[in-house]
């Protein structure tokens, strides 16, 4: 028998060729270096609709080093080199790990603040059915992990805002999947963790939580964006990390620049700052970025 299409061969090379593809279906497309304006402008539309799907009016950023551990986890790294000592483990071959784990004990307690400052704030403001003051971290483990677990503790939504990385980021598990959004383009998620926020929690971190710190606050300090309370968890760490006092005494910055932030030490001298700051009336909705 004749076949019924003598050219199904040509026309399936042409069905399979890249250039037939949709546009927005051909991924080898769309990652050529003249659509990265195209990329970026996706990276930042796909957030801010599923944002406002999700009816989120205002947030609280939180950021804070990953390397933080829970009180638990903390206790337990501890407990096992302690127990491989009494089982024959030489000491001194031990001496780095146990000073580590000891190291992470001291610090559990940012966990426990950060994880205990989100639930009191989620609940305070979602269990009147307010998506305002809605937690945003950066979606990964430590200090981001305490803070949606904290939200997820009251049953209360919060969002993570992840990057993909060389060693890939995998988000914490106490992220609502709703609000769970994943970044190519650090300027995109900058813009998104500043564009509904109305305060800002930094716990002690690393160059991540410095570089983020510090971005508010030269956009503060520049009126690119409205003031907003800026609150340092943890004064004796903070008070090493940044000597804003001598800034102002080498006149690098205005005196009245050191108010822009508040050192605190306890989940709730944090919530009384930002009460003070908004004088008790916190505002649904944040100011466009």
């Amino acid at each position: 028998m004749n076949d019924p299409d003598p050219y199904r061969d040509l026309r399936q090379k042409i069905l399979n060729a890249p250039a037939y593809r949709l546009a927005h279906e051909d991924v080898e497309f769309l990652v050529q270096d003249d659509l990265r304006p195209l990329r970026m402008q996706l990276e930042l539309l796909k957030p801010e609709h599923g944002l406002r799907e999700q009816g989120i009016g205002s947030t609280v950023v939180v950021f804070g080093s990953a390397r933080v551990v829970s009180l638990e986890e903390a206790q337990a790294r501890l407990d096992d080199c302690n127990a491989q000592v009494r089982n024959g483990h030489a000491e001194s071959e031990l001496e780095q790990e146990r000073a580590s784990a000891r190291r992470h004990l001291a610090h559990a307690h940012y966990y426990e603040e950060a994880r205990r400052f989100s639930e009191l704030i989620s609940c305070r403001f979602q269990c009147e059915q307010r998506r305002d003051f809605v937690v945003v971290t950066g979606g990964g483990p430590g200090i981001m992990e305490a803070a949606n677990r904290g939200a997820f503790d009251a049953g209360a939504r919060s969002i993570g805002l992840n990057i993909t990385l060389p060693h890939e980021q995998a988000p914490n598990p106490f992220i609502t999947p709703e609000l769970a959004f994943r970044f190519h383009y650090f300027a995109l998620r900058k813009m998104h963790f500043l564009l509904r926020a109305r305060a800002l929690v930094a716990f002690p971190g690393g160059y991540g939580t410095l570089d983020e710190l510090f971005e508010v606050l030269t956009l503060v300090q520049t009126q690119k964006m409205p003031r907003l309370p800026i609150v340092l968890v943890g004064k004796e760490f903070w008070s090493r990390v940044i000597d804003i006092d001598y800034l102002v005494e080498e006149q690098f910055i205005a005196a009245q620049d050191a108010e822009l932030v508040a050192r605190v030490d306890t989940a709730e001298q944090i919530i009384d700052v930002i009460h003070n700051f908004y004088g008790g009336r916190p505002p649904t909705h944040s100011a466009s970025a």
